[in-house]
Formats: structure tokens, sequence, C-alpha cells
């Protein structure tokens, strides 16, 4: 049987599958009614071109059909934006050309992939109905656009600093081991933990550290894809500091701890704002 061909867009951390009929934010499915995505289709088809308002008028309608044109398609326009989290006063996406039609603006990606080549991605957040559910996490769209270089800069401290952290714990296995016997009693169930988890650290802080070092642009989707296991592990290696607390004291274990806690979240904003530097 022959393999079907699958168009997919990608620009900053959308992606859209033209066959499925699919909108992705950060790997998460957005609903969309079909008259929005199929002038979202039109645009991404010629990105930096003026795709005008009768082009438009013959895609969405019929000559027969009788219909309120330049408000509907401002409506249309309109639900577009505030999916991709744009506006006409300030566009990063779609541009407004008065009484001609509309532009999109960022470089886009055009990939046909068969079908059997498509893996199936994990949508965090979604509903049965292709919805979004509302989330705790910072979405790309709250984000500011800051320099590419101050996100990359601060994304490699992160993943050198977790380096340090397990091979600094590594280098001092004994002395970590007589710390837990003296004030546990002999717990070498957390330094099995912590062993394994440096373990599997080690190679993800490697692979992010190479991500970023050779600037890949799909950094958020492979990030987001293990940040589940990223986040396990961080939140575990927060206890760190109690592992030096014979010489920061029990107050600066507890701030650091609290502090580490938040470093997850701030990985996953970090990403996301390279994407919108790059969209931009």
């Amino acid at each position: 049987m022959p393999e079907q061909v699958k168009t997919v867009f990608r620009f900053g951390v959308f992606e859209v599958d033209a066959s499925a009929g699919e909108l992705r934010k950060s790997g998460v499915r957005l609903r969309v009614q079909d008259q929005p995505f199929q002038v979202l289709l039109l645009l991404l088809a010629r990105p930096g071109e003026v795709v005008t308002r009768e082009e438009l008028r013959q895609k969405l309608w019929a000559s027969d059909t009788f219909v309120d044109f330049d408000h509907s398609l401002n409506t249309i326009i309109n639900k577009l934006r505030e999916l991709l989290g744009d506006s006409a006063s300030s566009p990063r996406f779609i541009e407004t050309l008065a009484k001609r039609g509309y532009r999109f603006l960022p470089s886009v990606e055009r990939s046909p992939l068969t079908a059997n080549a498509l893996p199936a991605e994990p949508q965090p957040g979604s509903g049965e109905d292709g919805g979004s559910r509302p989330s705790f996490l910072t979405q790309p769209q709250d984000l500011p656009v800051v320099p590419h270089g101050y996100v990359r800069i601060l994304f490699l401290l992160i993943q050198i600093m977790y380096l340090g952290f397990y091979i600094g714990a590594f280098a001092r296995l004994p002395a970590i081991q007589q710390l837990l016997d003296r004030k546990l009693g002999g717990a070498n169930w957390i330094t099995v933990i912590l062993v394994v988890s440096g373990a599997i650290g080690i190679p993800i802080r490697l692979y992010l550290l190479s991500l970023v070092a050779f600037d890949v642009k799909d950094l958020s989707r492979k990030f987001l894809r293990l940040f589940p296991i990223t986040f396990i592990l961080d939140e575990l290696w927060a206890l760190s500091p109690f592992l030096l607390i014979a010489q920061i004291g029990i107050g600066l274990a507890l701030a650091s701890t609290a502090a580490l806690l938040y470093v997850p979240f701030a990985e996953r904003t970090l990403v996301l704002m390279r994407d919108r530097s790059h969209s931009n």
C-alpha cells in the first residue's frame, strides 16, 4: 500500500499538519475551525508574500454564496491571530495590508513527510476534542521576546550547573555515604537513588548542551519530550544542598533547595523564549 504524503509546516513553536488539519503549539494540539485553518494554510504556503483578499474570498466561499465578506474575513483573521497569540497593531505573524490582503511574516519550514515516518507525539494538556486545557505552566504567548544570546547562555549555564552537581557527588560518594550512615543510620537506598539518577542525568545534560551549542532549531520540541524525566531528576537533586549541611548550615540548605525546585520550570520557560526570539 503506498505511503500517504503529509505536508508539515513549522514556524516558531507552532506546527501545522496540512493533511490532518491540525495546529500544534509546543506539541499541544489546538482546536481550530476550518476556515481559519484554510486561511493559515494559504499564508504558510507563501510566507513573505501578499495573499489578497480576493484570493481568500475565492478559497473560502463559492461565487454564488451571499456573505458579508469584509466582516466575515476580519472575524476569521482575528480568530487566527488569537490562536497564534498575535495582534493587528504589533504583528509577529500576520500583517494586514490595507485593502490588499495579508502577509505571513516569519520564515516557514516546510517538510513533506510520509505518514509512516511521522511519530505519534504526546499532546500534554489536550482534551479528547483536540482543544487545549488550561495549564498553570507558562505558555509561549505569555513570554517576552528576549535576545537569543541571553536565553542560550542561561540555558547552557543551567546544564553546566547540573553536570557539576552530578560529577561533584560522584567524586565525594564515600564521604556522602558516611554522612548518610551517620545521620540516617545506613540509608543505602538514598545512595542508590543518587547514583542511578546521576547516571541518567549526565547523558541527558550532555545531550541538551550539544543541542544548545549547535543551536538546533527543534530544541523546544526535543526538550518538552524529555521534560517529565528531567523534572523528576531535577526535583530529586533539588535536595542535594542537604548533603552539604555540615558546611553551609540548615538555613542556606533550605534556601538553595527552594531555588532549585524552580529551575525545571525556568528551563522550560527558556526554551520557549528561545523559540519566540527565533520567530521574530
